[in-house]
């Protein structure tokens, strides 16, 4: 197995909000990945007195921990147990039930000598590139269905949309939300390769258009996690100088994880 992995901040100002990690099993048979973005919370309160990077390192660790040691549970049971986990490390100090309480995105992966388990929530990615060359991305899509003029309120999108059915999810700090990821299985023999990616780096894609999936599995493969970052940030500043520039953020933290299972 090969892995690889790479992340930059969105600014030098702030913390990347990013987590990612890859992780063997005693055994030494299969792995595990996961990729976490971090949801940069509006100016305001958000009754945690510790911040998303202290939310998604948690968060992370536990995930990558779990889904190493209990492989008797399931993705969706991992991502529950690690909510629930890193509820209770700071239920004592803070107000967890404040609707931007510290959350993230999720892409997670687990492999054997058999199987490849994914799970996804919200805006990470997930891509599986099968041995002729194909690339499938698993995505959970529903943050795209909420229309724009709400997402352009803080207190609309918070009413109304976030962590709710008929909007979107993410990994805070409720575990039933588990249930609600994307979740599936692939024979370990169709998948050559895998990639986890935060919405910093499918931007590629989704925001410019640059290729499809495969086109952005074909960079990872030639030029590397940091070759397809540096690509992206190059795509952003060329934008920021056009006369109609894309809106919302000019840089996001991104982050890649690439794992060759062959």
């Amino acid at each position: 197995m090969q892995t690889e992995a790479a992340t930059l901040p969105g600014s030098p100002e702030r913390p990347n909000e990013d987590w990612a990690a890859t992780s063997l099993p005693a055994s030494g048979a299969g792995g595990t990945l996961v990729v976490l973005d971090g949801v940069t919370p509006p100016a305001g309160e958000d009754g945690c007195v510790h911040g998303v990077p202290w939310f998604t390192a948690r968060l992370g660790g536990a995930l990558a921990e779990l889904s190493t040691s209990r492989r008797d549970l399931t993705l969706s049971e991992i991502l529950s147990l690690a909510i629930r986990r890193t509820a209770d490390a700071h239920r004592n100090t803070c107000d967890l039930s404040h609707p931007r309480t510290p959350q993230a995105t999720v892409a997670l992966a687990r492999w054997d000598e058999v199987t490849v388990d994914h799970l996804v929530l919200s805006d990470a990615a997930l891509l599986l590139r099968s041995p002729d060359g194909a690339v499938r991305a698993v995505l959970d899509d529903r943050l795209d269905h909420v229309p724009r003029e709400i997402l352009r309120s803080v207190a609309a999108t918070d009413r109304l949309m976030r962590n709710q059915e008929g909007g979107f999810f993410t990994a805070a700090a409720d575990p039933s939300v588990s249930a609600r990821a994307i979740t599936g299985t692939t024979p370990r023999a169709e998948v050559r390769a895998l990639a986890g990616l935060s919405d910093g780096a499918t931007r590629w894609v989704e925001r410019f258009g640059a290729g499809d999936w495969a086109d952005l599995f074909d960079v990872l493969e030639k030029e590397g996690t940091r070759g397809l970052l540096d690509r992206v940030r190059a795509l952003e500043t060329a934008d920021a100088e056009t006369a109609t520039p894309r809106g919302g953020k000019r840089h996001d933290d991104a982050t890649t994880v690439y794992v060759r299972l062959e």
